[in-house]
């Protein structure tokens, strides 16, 4: 037993004495044996500013992209959730460190972005982080309606007229924002009709064949404090032949002329003499099969509120003017009126079928009728139609219209 413990004593003494060594080869190099570096998260390793999922980001953006040690390899970052998505430019630091926008960059408002960066540690491990972001969502906006439609043809007087739904303080940038171009090139200018509405032509009609193309980038165009535009899009529409008719109230006719040659001399009834018609140059801006006509929507009302004459099927309608003027087919004129007399509230009216004829001088012309053909009067005993009444703006000179802009 004796021997036994002996040799059970000399064992604990060894193994304490290594127990000891080990200690001492620890005591050496630290209180922790030495472990490689943990990669960190890449959220630990790249700071992105602003924070993933923030809403309501300024546009002049605050975007902030960091390592503390390493390298930046890439930072993206891009406008996404749009049909034409935007970059973001911006450089990398000397040192490779930091990320900044570019000087003057300013984000779209109620944007989304993504932001994606790739970074090298200073141990050569890379690390890739995503973010998103939302800029801020304005409470007020502002857009344009505007003619013609968009890939029509139309006729060589048509004016590319813009009514917005807001008023606009900031006219010349608004106007800037709006781009009218055409192929063949030929100067266009806009003008202003008071504080919402904005029109714009050449100095003489398109010619036939031209295509016209419209670039409007009015988002985020600050038209009036705090209000700002949502549209960015690219409309255009092709001029078709040329067709110029004119009605001389005193003779009762219009003169039909198609690229320059006479197609037809029409008989009509213009204005009575109590309700003429307007003269000068109106554009063809809307035209209907079959409309209703009530005096009562433009003025002309019997003492008891009713119109003077409300006709619920009028044929080949075709608008001239805001006010109401139309050239439109008549089937409950007696038919020795037209070529002879003026008889109508101030529209022009051509000799036609109850419910529509083709055949009829109205459905002839109606047949031949493009938005954007131009229809003058002459001759009658009125004044001259305003240029804001329809898109009257061939009323005025060249130098009058561009006088009519914002920007100088």
């Amino acid at each position: 037993m004796t021997y036994v413990l002996k040799r059970a004593g000399r064992a604990v003494a060894l193994a304490l004495a290594g127990a000891g060594l080990i200690a001492g080869i620890v005591g050496c190099t630290g209180d922790k044996p030495e472990v490689a570096d943990k990669p960190r998260a890449p959220e630990n390793t790249i700071r992105i500013t602003p924070e993933d999922g923030s809403k309501g980001v300024s546009r002049e953006g605050a975007i902030k992209v960091s390592v503390s040690s390493g390298r930046l390899e890439r930072v993206e970052v891009t406008q996404v959730e749009d049909a034409d998505p935007v970059e973001v430019h911006g450089r990398i630091s000397a040192d490779r460190l930091r990320w900044t926008p570019a000087d003057g960059v300013r984000l779209r408002l109620a944007a989304k972005y993504s932001i994606d960066v790739v970074a090298v540690d200073g141990s050569g491990r890379r690390a890739a982080r995503h973010t998103t972001f939302t800029t801020q969502v304005p409470e007020r906006r502002f857009i344009g309606y505007f003619k013609p439609e968009n890939r029509s043809t139309v006729g060589t007087g048509m004016i590319v007229s813009f009514d917005f739904n807001r008023e606009i303080e900031n006219r010349a940038a608004v106007e800037r924002a709006i781009r009218v171009t055409s192929d063949p090139p030929v100067e266009v200018a806009g003008h202003w009709f008071g504080t919402a509405r904005l029109d714009f032509r050449p100095r003489t009609y398109w010619k036939p064949g031209t295509r016209v193309t419209v670039d409007l980038r009015l988002r985020d165009v600050e038209a009036a404090p705090d209000v700002y535009g949502i549209q960015d899009k690219t409309i255009a529409f092709t001029v078709g032949r040329s067709q110029e008719s004119l009605v001389d109230a005193a003779a009762h006719t219009m003169q039909v002329r198609r690229d320059g040659e006479l197609l037809a001399t029409v008989p009509i009834t213009a204005g009575a003499p109590k309700t003429t018609t307007y003269n000068g140059k109106m554009v063809v801006t809307e035209m209907f099969e079959v409309t209703r006509m009530n005096g009562a929507t433009v003025g002309f009302k019997k003492r008891n509120g009713k119109g003077e004459y409300d006709i619920k099927d009028v044929p080949h309608a075709i608008r001239l003017t805001r006010s109401g003027t139309f050239l439109h087919g008549n089937y409950w004129a007696d038919p020795d009126v037209f070529g002879a007399a003026n008889v109508s509230h101030g529209c022009v009216g051509l000799r036609d079928e109850k419910g529509g004829s083709s055949d009829a001088p109205a459905g002839w012309f109606f047949d031949r009728t493009l938005i954007g053909d131009v229809v003058e009067v002459v001759n009658s005993r009125d004044k001259q139609v305003a240029p804001d009444n329809g898109l009257g703006g061939w009323n005025m000179d060249w130098a009058s219209w561009k006088a009519g802009s914002a920007i100088e």
